[in-house]
């Protein structure tokens, strides 16, 4: 049987990913494709729809609201980059949990279990049993990630985590100092906080996230990091050496 399906997410990258990855898919047919979680829903709702790759974080409807409101009328594997989330889903009976950026094979393995629970229910989608959920581990987001997609003017990069000494926010864009290169993305300040992992990196300023393992002194209120001199603002003082008492880098 084919599952008829559609992706929800407010960034178009992450769109571009999951529609590539249904094309792989034999029993996978994408109906759909948007940003607008609104538009997913009534979708949903009309009935028609066997599976929804859904986001967490979206603008109108979060995810999490978004499974309260559709009550069990299709099956539904949650992808975003934040892990926070996984037991609040769980108990929403979602059939997996993505953890961006994903692999292909973790892909397919989620899939597969839907795919197989509605050949043996043979019958009207509906949101698949999960086992048990199991504690999230304390930082859930470092064990399962390495490495970071950021896009590009012209190519979709992957930057291991290691490799960054600081990122500076730029209004609308920042700029990811590696070991090698200097990269530019359009992202946030904000985003990118929330996506790297808190045991590695932490903001030190509006304009500034550091890698921890990076700091090659500190003096008063500036770090310098492979010779760059970075300021700590007032608002972020008091974490910052507070991480540094507590020797956590």
């Amino acid at each position: 049987m084919t599952l008829k399906c559609i992706a929800v997410d407010d960034e178009p990258l992450a769109l571009d990913i999951i529609e590539d990855y249904v094309s792989k898919v034999p029993f996978l047919e994408l109906v759909k494709r948007t940003e607008n979680a609104i538009e997913a829903l009534q979708l949903v709702q009309a009935g028609g729809i066997d599976l929804v790759f859904l986001d967490i974080q979206m603008p109108d409807l979060t995810g999490i609201q978004f499974l309260k409101i559709a009550n069990n009328k299709a099956s539904y594997i949650l992808t975003t980059a934040y892990s926070q989330y996984a037991l609040e889903s769980y108990d929403l009976n979602v059939s997996d949990y993505l953890l961006k950026p994903i692999a292909f094979d973790r892909f397919y393995k989620a899939v597969e279990k839907v795919h197989n629970q509605h050949k043996n229910n043979n019958s009207e989608p509906v949101a698949a049993v999960v086992p048990a959920p199991v504690a999230a581990p304390v930082n859930p987001v470092q064990s399962v990630q390495d490495f970071i997609f950021v896009k590009t003017e012209h190519k979709i990069q992957k930057i291991e985590l290691d490799d960054i000494l600081y990122i500076e926010g730029l209004k609308d864009y920042i700029s990811i100092f590696t070991k090698a290169e200097r990269v530019i993305t359009l992202q946030n300040m904000k985003k990118m906080e929330e996506t790297l992992p808190s045991a590695q990196f932490i903001r030190v300023h509006k304009s500034y996230i550091i890698a921890l393992d990076k700091i090659e002194s500190i003096e008063r209120s500036r770090i310098t990091i492979c010779g760059k001199i970075i300021p700590i603002g007032d608002t972020y003082r008091d974490e910052f050496f507070k991480r540094i008492e507590n020797k956590n880098i």
